[in-house]
């Protein structure tokens, strides 16, 4: 049994979502200087699920996935979601965002995400920050729960998840 604090590691996972490439391009080099190098990036996939980012950040929105190398422990995970937030900031033009940034690890069982917002299915973890279990990994797949959000079922999405899943199996 592991003692508290000594629990196992994670594979950090980050999306990003704007309608600018220069900005996800510029925004995962500053994602590299922070967590480290990488060792998984997805293409450029449309964003068609939803309209909820559109008013702040407009149409034609892309999404690109990242996974990083270094594992990270549990015990301060909460901390991806604040340095991810401050780096938002960083990129904001006329007080809006240019680049949505989206973390969260994966580990054998699961997909989670963070998120500043609660609610009833978020366990919070510590200075305003939630968790969220979005995926759960079974009969050799990622599959949804009720809230899991549409763009997360889809087939491109699972498919990018169980590759960075192989890479966390294989101790990448």
């Amino acid at each position: 049994m592991r003692a508290s604090g000594e629990s196992h590691k994670v594979k950090l996972i980050i999306g990003l979502l704007s309608n600018d490439i220069a900005a996800i391009n510029n925004t995962s080099t500053a994602l590299v200087r922070i967590f480290g190098r990488t060792d998984f990036e997805s293409g450029t996939l449309d964003f068609t699920h939803s309209d909820y980012y559109h008013k702040e950040m407009g149409s034609g929105l892309k999404r690109r996935f990242l996974s990083f190398q270094r594992l990270l422990r549990l015990k301060d995970i909460y901390k991806v979601k604040l340095k991810t937030s401050r780096l938002e900031r960083k990129f904001l033009s006329d007080g809006k965002r240019r680049v949505n940034i989206d973390p969260g690890y994966l580990d054998h069982a699961k997909l989670v995400l963070f998120s500043t917002k609660d609610y009833t299915h978020r366990i919070h973890l510590n200075k305003g920050i939630y968790a969220e279990v979005t995926l759960f990994y079974k009969d050799g797949r990622y599959n949804a729960w009720p809230w899991t959000y549409p763009d997360y079922r889809s087939d491109a999405y699972l498919g990018i998840f169980s590759s960075i899943r192989e890479l966390y199996a294989n101790g990448q």
